[in-house]
């Protein structure tokens, strides 16, 4: 594929975020920041003519590294992908990379949940232990790539609790917590959740490798 460089003004630290989520952007360009790094950061909207990478991986890491892998080699810019869900003990960390269709439908928040609360409703609270999984992932336009993990444990409500967050936030309470992801504020979850850590800890190797 033709790299889409040409008519962009030079800058060597622009980065490209396999996202269109535009709440991503602004976290990782925050974070980015706290580290020091002056990067001119756009996320896959910047690319429509790139396509959605299919997430076959087994794994966050795979899913991760494939995503940042084509919009590096498509741009010809640095790239930063994650992929991240829930893993619950009981379930052998089900539903994993699945979490985002769970029940058949991609990004059903509600019926993924209502499924997941189905499934382990006669589940007692001690083994009712669960945590968010991120793995984010570096690529850069000449192949070189670094994976880092996130993860934020807790246990699982019974019942959704909460208005704010997404996906599976309603029932996860960290360990520490009296209240679920859903009902911390934003500036809370982002100082612990599982794609904080891992773009925190991804963030000084940007750094590295960029200069």
């Amino acid at each position: 594929m033709q790299q889409h460089t040409e008519g962009h003004r030079p800058h060597p630290r622009r980065l490209v975020l396999a996202t269109r989520n535009a709440y991503k952007i602004t976290e990782l360009r925050s974070i980015l920041g706290e580290v020091g790094l002056d990067a001119e950061l756009v996320g896959a909207d910047a690319y429509p003519e790139v396509p959605d990478v299919k997430e076959t991986g087994v794994t966050f890491a795979e899913n991760a590294l494939l995503k940042a892998h084509a919009l590096a080699q498509a741009t010809g810019h640095p790239a930063i992908a994650d992929d991240s869900g829930l893993c619950v003990d009981v379930l052998g960390g089900a539903p994993g990379i699945f979490s985002a269709r769970w029940s058949g439908r991609h990004g059903d928040d509600r019926a993924n949940l209502e499924l997941l609360l189905a499934q382990i409703s006669d589940v007692p609270d001690e083994h009712r232990g669960a945590h968010f999984a991120c793995a984010a992932a570096l690529v850069l336009p000449d192949g070189t790539e670094r994976v880092v993990s996130g993860r934020l444990t807790g246990t699982l409500r019974h019942e959704p609790v909460g208005g704010g967050g997404f996906g599976y936030d309603p029932i996860l309470q960290p360990y520490g917590e009296t209240r679920t992801c859903a009902e911390l504020d934003p500036e809370e979850k982002n100082a612990i959740s599982h794609r904080g850590k891992a773009f925190r800890a991804i963030a000084p190797i940007v750094r590295e490798l960029l200069g």
